[in-house]
């Protein structure tokens, strides 16, 4: 029996038994908008049925007992031999099984594939962040397999299927495969032409031999990777199985585990190799142009991740504020508290409105569509994954003390919220590609032109944006320097373009006024006092 001192009231209950997709508006808003209405009922049901399935409680508890048992290295066994494997918990097993079981390794092989498999990446990584990294890289190395019709044709059912088969054994004889990458060393960085890792060509023709150390090699306990080597004729773009098959393993070696800010499941790893048997993908000399599309499908659920820790970041505040009392009353119903949480809300919307844009351009894949991908992903990469942070330490903030406890949630999303950013190039390398497409695509400037072009006349705010980031692009002077700020402003009118034409006329107004119109101040809260914030903030309230 509890003593009289210790009764517990004024909290707010925990956020479970509901539907993730379902209480997401914007999310089901922009999976209607952007799909064949023939496939709508059928992937309503299969997105309520993942979205019931992140909201229950059962799940929830995975996530945090994945997070609470970070994987272990074992690189010997008892008798001295060397196995390099990682142990995980069964909860993280079993949030990856049920992962691909809902297709998010199978978009290239479904009908409006991307469209509904980001919307499942925004649903299931708001459970647990860290296991999204397999489910990314096995997604994402399939266009780069494809550069090969031979090693698709062997590889892509796999990669593809449903079936999460773990352990290691051969590829052949696994119903489902779990890809990793291995790009980056010590010496370079995101600077892969500065590699050293060599390739030897074995008799086999298309065979090599490799000898290096990656710096990062993402899921090491992985079927196979795609890495980046030196061939002779140069950078070149390799498989490595991590079984061979004649069932003997591949040479792996994996040095440690990072430890590492961000999410505790996941595994990062440095790795060596010694010898170790590869496959080339593609033509030797040109790694970088075989992998890149991987690197694009990677840089999009960076965008997509951020989103779904946004979102999950923005319910958490906003549930708590329904049902925490200070001051007299609600604190969802206090000015100066509804301000921070609707612009925390334009924030989260705008994120996933322009993600489930990008998936939907690649479901597309016309021409047009691919230029406009070429300079908005990158875009979209370097703001989307930068609001992040504030977004998560603002919504944390909105808790207080509780915000601060690990029991809450929050600091494992704030922990998180910084990874996105830095994966798969940092702020400047996205901002340099950004430039890079301005100066050698033209074609991706008239296509991002026509997409923002179908809001103008709608609002004055987005029509002067518009205004004046074509007087930034038409002068050249100082680019290199200016291309943060240019491209901050090509994605917020991106986002712009987008809420004005799809989202209700609240939120559009409140975006347009403090992201384009400059009536904001410098932190979240700051929005004009006179809009519709009530509206906003109802809109972006999970519904248990």
């Amino acid at each position: 029996m509890a003593a009289s001192t210790h009764t517990v009231t004024n909290q707010a209950p925990p956020l479970v038994g509901y539907d993730v997709f379902a209480a997401d508006r914007a999310l089901v808003e922009a999976v209607e908008r952007h799909l064949d209405p023939a496939l709508l009922d059928e992937v309503r049901a299969e997105l309520s049925g993942l979205g019931l399935s992140a909201g229950s409680a059962q799940v929830q508890e995975w996530g945090a007992q994945a997070n609470e048992n970070p994987p272990k290295l074992r690189t010997h066994d008892r008798y001295g031999n060397r196995i390099d494997e990682v142990e995980f918990h069964p909860s993280w097993h079993r949030l990856l099984g049920k992962g691909v079981a809902a297709g998010l390794t199978a978009a290239w092989t479904r009908p409006g594939g991307h469209v509904r498999r980001a919307a499942s990446f925004v649903i299931w990584s708001q459970v647990e962040a860290g296991h999204g990294c397999p489910l990314s890289m096995t997604h994402a190395a399939v266009p780069a397999l494809r550069t090969d019709p031979v090693l698709a044709a062997e590889w892509e059912p796999r990669l593809t299927s449903l079936v999460y088969d773990r352990g290691l054994r051969p590829a052949a004889e696994k119903a489902g495969v779990i890809f990793g990458m291995g790009m980056t060393e010590k010496q370079g960085g995101s600077d892969v032409r500065a590699n050293t890792t060599t390739a030897r060509p074995l008799a086999e023709d298309g065979t090599y031999e490799l000898t290096g150390h990656k710096w990062f090699c993402s899921a090491p306990m992985s079927d196979g990777f795609l890495v980046l080597a030196q061939a002779p004729a140069g950078l070149t773009c390799f498989l490595v199985p991590r079984v061979l098959e004649d069932d003997t393993r591949n040479v792996f070696m994996i040095q440690r585990l990072k430890d590492k800010l961000g999410n505790r499941s996941n595994a990062s790893s440095e790795v060596e190799f010694d010898g170790t048997w590869a496959r080339r993908v593609g033509e030797e000399g040109r790694g970088v142009r075989t992998i890149i599309e991987m690197v694009a499908a990677t840089r999009l659920d960076c965008v997509l991740g951020s989103a779904s820790l946004m979102r999950q970041a923005v319910v958490q505040a906003i549930h708590h504020c329904t049902h925490r009392e200070a001051f007299g009353g609600r604190l969802l119903d206090k000015p100066l508290m509804r301000n921070v949480l609707a612009d925390l809300a334009l924030e989260s919307e705008a994120a996933t409105a322009l993600g489930l844009r990008l998936a939907a351009a690649y479901d597309d894949g016309s021409e047009r569509e691919r230029a406009f991908l070429r300079l908005a992903v990158p875009a979209a990469k370097y703001w989307v994954t930068k609001r992040c942070t504030p977004v998560v330490t603002e919504a944390a903030e909105c808790l207080g003390g509780n915000g601060y406890v690990e029991e809450s949630g929050m600091p494992r999303l704030l922990r998180e919220s910084p990874l996105n950013s830095i994966w798969e190039g940092a702020g400047n390398v996205q901002a340099l590609d950004v430039l890079r497409a301005l100066q050698r695509e033209p074609h991706a400037l008239e296509a991002f032109l026509q997409e923002v072009g179908r809001a103008r006349g709608a609002d004055h705010r987005l029509d002067g944006a518009i205004k004046n980031l074509l007087t930034e692009l038409a002068d050249l002077e100082g680019i290199e320097a200016r291309a943060r700020r240019l491209v901050e402003r090509i994605a917020l009118v991106l986002q712009g373009a987008l809420l004005v034409q799809y989202a209700p006329p609240e939120v559009a107004d409140a975006f347009c006024a403090s992201r384009l119109g400059g009536d904001w101040g410098t932190a979240f809260g700051t929005l004009p006092h006179t809009l519709d914030l009530a509206t906003v903030v109802e809109r972006a309230r999970p519904v248990a």
